[in-house]
Order: C-alpha cells, then structure tokens, then sequence
C-alpha cells in the first residue's frame, strides 16, 4: 500500500518554488526595467558581462618574486580583449590604495581617488565616453590574494553572462534567501500541522463510530472553512447510514412479526398429516408465507427508491393473470374463483409489484374467509 502524500510537505514545496520563481521574477523584471532605461534600473546587456570578466581578471592575478601581486592575463582574458574592443581592466590593493601592476593605465589614474574611500559597488564612465549607461564597475571581491578592489570597463556581453549575474545575485543575497525560505516553512509548516488539528480530532471521532452508534455526529466547531463541507457531508453519510439501518431493523422486527403466525399453524399442521385436507391447507399456507415475504421485499424496495413508483399498469391484465395463478389452489381448496372486468382495459399509474402483491393478499384472505364450496368473485 503506498502511502498518502503529506500536505503539509506539498504546502512547503509549493511555498519554497513560489518563492524562488518570485526572486527570479523580480530579478527578470529589474533587469527588464533597466534595458527600458527607467530611471534608478538604467542598465544594460554590457553591464551583465561585468561579473565574467571580472571573474577573468580575479584568475590572472599571480604573484611575483617581489611578492606583489599583478595581473597576468590569462588566455581567455586576452580572447575577450580581443573581442571586446576598448576593454579595460584593472585590480586595486585595498591595503595600499594603489593599482596593481598589469592594470590598465586608464583605470589606475581614474579610479586612484576612488579607491582611497572603498567604494562597495560603483558604476562609472571615464571622461571622454559619452554619458549613456555606465560602462564599467569597481567593487571589492575576493581573491587568492585577499580581498582586491576589481575593476572592468567597456565589457561586452555574452549569452551566459545572464547565468554569472544570476549567480553572483545569488550569493549577494544568499543568506536572505536562506533566511526567507527557512522562515517560510517553519512558518508554513506549523500553519498546516495547527490548521489540521481539528481535522485530526475529527478523524478521531469517526474512528469510535459503528453500526450501534450511527446517531453521532462528527464535530464541526474549530473545524476550518475549506473542511467544513468535507464534514457536513460525511455527518449527512451518517445520517442517511443511521436511517437506513432503522428502516433495516424495522424492516427485520416486522418479518419475524409477520411470519410468526403462519409458520406456527404450519408447524401445527404438520404434527397431524393424516388430515384429509393437509396437501391443500399445506399449500394455502405456503402461498401465504409467499405472499408476506414478497410483500415485505417490495416494502422495502420501495422505502429505498428502488423500485419505480410511474409504471403504467393494466388492472385488467394484471388481476386476471394473478386469478389464473390462484385458480389451482381454490381447486385444491374446493372452492371456486371467478373473475368479472368491463371490456375497456383499466389502467394507473404505480408499482406493478407493489399492486400484483396487494391483489394477491386480498384473493388469498378472500380464499381463506370463503367457506367451501364457495365463490370468490374478483371484479374490476
């Protein structure tokens, strides 16, 4: 047997790709807001790259036998020079204050008065480039070498530079993530496991119920709204279960009622067989006990609706088919059975068993009441 999935581990799976889908959503549109050059989002496709390059920049530093560092581009530094023309590069020792050897010469003057107050995250244009978006970024990063000013300019884009931005994002905002999703399924979490409190006491109550305590119903109080139909219908299930067992119970009292009787003057007959009229009397009160049990089995049909209450019926047919069925039995009986109806049929609307019951019930009390050699007449 598998076993049922939680809801309170699909809540929080829900809760935690909403919440990833929503940072890259809002991620997307920022950058989307930025390329429609909306005021504070201003970027563009360029500013993407920076995160690559400097990335390739942080790979070529080394460190020489004077124990400084300086920046030894690697080959793929070289290629993207190469590709992006204009491209300017550079590394700052935050110690010192000052470039390291290998950057661009442009940069070094630039940003040597920057650096002296260790900006976190600039943009900057050099003079002389036109003042569009910027074109390049300096920001502290981590190194081999300890923690370096790295600066870029004049980067140009490429398609996987939106997964380097993605991810440098990522680990900006890392611990707020973390923080956010584990909060959220703590908090969901014990939403779920309060909200299906009740529900569990519910469960707990139906547990106790069975056929002798059908009368009970589950509780609705502290129940949430979203389970409360669930419990209404399981109490209207009860409902009708406990109706349907009453009925089941009268239905068995009015059996043994009904057959009482006539099983005790069959009992009766049967300790005298040598009556001349035993074969006659035995088949009088097998009919009889035929006609109680099938009485009560369209009895109860009819109490469940399971058997339909529109039928048309041919009073005419129908009574003289059952007075043909009697009609060896007031023989044997020695008594005489007649029927009389006009020449137009008679017809209504019911049960056609219910009716051909009722009928039979009457011809045979009639059969029973009737002396011998008597008639009972049967007119429609």
């Amino acid at each position: 047997m598998t076993r049922a999935p939680s809801l309170a581990r699909r809540v929080v799976g829900y809760l935690v790709i909403a919440q990833l889908v929503a940072f890259a959503i809002g991620w997307i549109v920022t950058i989307g807001l930025g390329l429609a050059d909306v005021g504070y989002f201003k970027t563009s496709f360029d500013e993407l790259a920076a995160v690559r390059v400097s990335k390739l920049v942080i790979a070529s530093l080394v460190r020489g036998d004077d124990r400084l560092v300086h920046i030894e581009p690697i080959p793929e530094l070289r290629a993207e020079g190469l590709r992006a023309a204009g491209l300017k590069f550079g590394a700052f020792d935050t110690a010192r204050n000052e470039p390291v050897a290998g950057s661009s010469p442009e940069l070094a003057a630039a940003l040597a008065g920057v650096i002296q107050i260790s900006p976190i995250h600039t943009h900057f244009i050099l003079p002389g480039d036109p003042r569009t978006t910027s074109l390049g970024l300096v920001e502290p990063r981590w190194t081999p070498f300890g923690r370096l000013h790295i600066a870029v300019y004049r980067q140009k884009f490429r398609w996987d530079d939106i997964f380097h931005a993605i991810l440098d994002e990522l680990q900006w905002l890392a611990a707020y993530l973390i923080a956010a999703i584990l909060m959220s399924v703590g908090a969901a979490w014990f939403a779920v496991q309060r909200g299906l409190t009740p529900l569990r006491a519910v469960a707990g109550e139906a547990a106790h119920i069975d056929m002798n305590s059908l009368h009970q119903r589950l509780p609705v109080g502290g129940v949430p709204a979203e389970i409360t139909p669930l419990v209404d219908a399981m109490n209207g299930a009860l409902a009708r279960l406990d109706a349907s067992a009453m009925r089941m119970r009268r239905y068995t009292a009015n059996a043994a009622h009904e057959l009482r009787t006539p099983l005790a003057i069959m009992r009766a007959r049967l300790e005298d067989t040598e009556e001349p009229t035993f074969k006659s009397d035995l088949m009088r009160d097998a009919s009889q006990l035929q006609a109680i049990v099938e009485q009560m089995l369209i009895a109860a049909r009819l109490t469940e609706r399971q058997a339909a209450l529109d039928q048309e019926v041919d009073l005419v047919k129908t009574i003289r088919q059952i007075v043909s069925d009697y009609l060896p039995l007031a023989i044997e009986c020695d008594r005489k059975i007649e029927f009389e109806a006009g020449a137009s049929p008679v017809v209504t609307r019911g049960n056609q068993r219910a009716i051909e019951c009722v009928v039979a019930n009457l011809i045979d009390n009639a059969l029973r009441a009737e002396p011998e050699s008597g008639t009972v007449l049967v007119r429609v």
